[in-house]
């Protein structure tokens, strides 16, 4: 049956609220309105499909021959995981991600946000201690935010200062240190060895977001934590899928009374629906690959190849030391940073600009995201045209 498309007109008889209006309005003055966007053909240097798993036939593939060859033929979940929708395929991709990422348990959540929302919400209590790193991710601090406990911030990857909030803030509660293995607005990473330590020392829980580091750095991409041999020290690791893994979800890593825990009194997992087969089943098939990828070291060899067009560009003043997937060109101003991403994007590079206030004024920045696909003539042509405009 065919549905006649109509054309009508929508007419709200309700005034738009004036305070919405002006916050809307202030946006665009400061000429940082978000919109949303189509995807385009550019050369991708934005998105954070590091190892191009999100358009992996083999991925796509096996998936499908897991579901069809298991005989599941179902489209949703049907419900929350403690009600209808905990189906056959949870328990074995929460096992695959407990081997591979040597935890005891692992607790999967619909996005690396509701994650993040649901652990710091309900783990900390009142009277609790956290303590964050400034640039830390939005889900961390909307989190914080529900939390009953009391909250402070050190300043970016700065031990020295984390050392002296330890010193006079933590009594005798429980006190949670939080970082970014990765950073997704500066892609550098905190001394993790020496972090864990001083946690170790003054007997905090140790808390590390690693959405950017899975799939990028370990062996075989279990993420930097476990690259530094750190993992028996970590209280809570989050992964997520949708970043170099090309998939969708995230998991909290840690032992089996936090899971215990979080099935109990999480509200992110409690009154949500849960994963598709379908979802769950990309997942394994996307760390069955990686196991197995060249892809990886093709990504590492570009980052190398990446920092030193930097260099021989002579833009090393501009950049932010990075070791990861992500490089940020500082361009102070919102109407700086859009200009010269308009200028790359006509020229072919799908360079995208962070504007304040995702990041703070006058930290304006354009983010290179890069990935095992682009080549050395793309790398080292974007990073010439860069030059031009930053130096103009």
């Amino acid at each position: 049956m065919k549905l006649k498309s109509t054309n009508f007109a929508y007419i709200c008889f309700m005034q738009f609220p004036k305070k919405l209006e002006d916050k809307l309005n202030h946006r665009k003055v400061n000429n940082a309105l978000r919109t949303l966007k189509n995807q385009n053909n550019l050369i991708d240097f934005s998105s954070n499909d590091y190892l191009g798993f999100a358009k992996n036939h083999t991925i796509f593939d096996n998936a499908h021959y897991y579901l069809t060859g298991h005989n599941i033929k179902q489209n949703g979940a049907t419900g929350s995981r403690l009600l209808s929708g905990n189906h056959s395929l949870y328990p074995v991709v929460e096992s695959i991600l407990t081997n591979v990422h040597n935890s005891e348990a692992a607790l999967i959540f619909n996005s690396g946000y509701n994650a993040n929302v649901g652990f710091f919400s309900s783990v900390p209590q009142k009277d609790d201690i956290i303590i964050y790193d400034e640039l830390s991710h939005a889900s961390i601090r909307d989190g914080i935010a529900l939390s009953h406990a009391k909250a402070y911030k050190f300043k970016h990857n700065n031990l020295e200062h984390l050392s002296e909030m330890l010193k006079r803030v933590q009594h005798d509660n429980d006190t949670y240190v939080v970082t970014e293995s990765v950073f997704s607005m500066d892609g550098d990473s905190p001394e993790l060895v020496k972090l864990s330590e001083l946690c170790r020392k003054h007997n905090a829980y140790l808390v590390v977001d690693e959405a950017h580091a899975v799939g990028v750095f370990g062996n075989n991409g279990e993420g930097l934590v476990q690259h530094l041999k750190l993992e028996n020290y970590v209280f809570a690791r989050l992964a997520t899928f949708g970043k170099a893994l090309g998939c969708h979800g995230a998991a909290i890593l840690g032992n089996e009374q936090l899971k215990q825990y979080l099935i109990n009194f999480s509200r992110s997992f409690i009154y949500t629906t849960g994963l598709p087969p379908h979802a769950l089943a990309t997942i394994q098939s996307a760390y069955s690959e990686m196991s197995v990828t060249d892809q990886r070291r093709k990504l590492l060899q570009n980052i190398v190849y990446f920092k030193n067009g930097i260099l021989n560009n002579k833009l090393h003043d501009v950049f932010i030391e990075s070791h990861s997937a992500i490089h940020c060109c500082i361009i102070s101003g919102n109407e700086n940073v859009k200009f010269i991403s308009e200028k790359l994007q006509s020229k072919g590079f799908d360079v995208k600009p962070i504007l304040s206030p995702t990041v703070p004024d006058g930290q304006e920045r354009l983010r290179f995201c890069l990935h095992s696909y682009n080549s050395e003539k793309e790398i080292m042509e974007v990073l010439a045209l860069l030059g031009t405009f930053v130096k103009a």
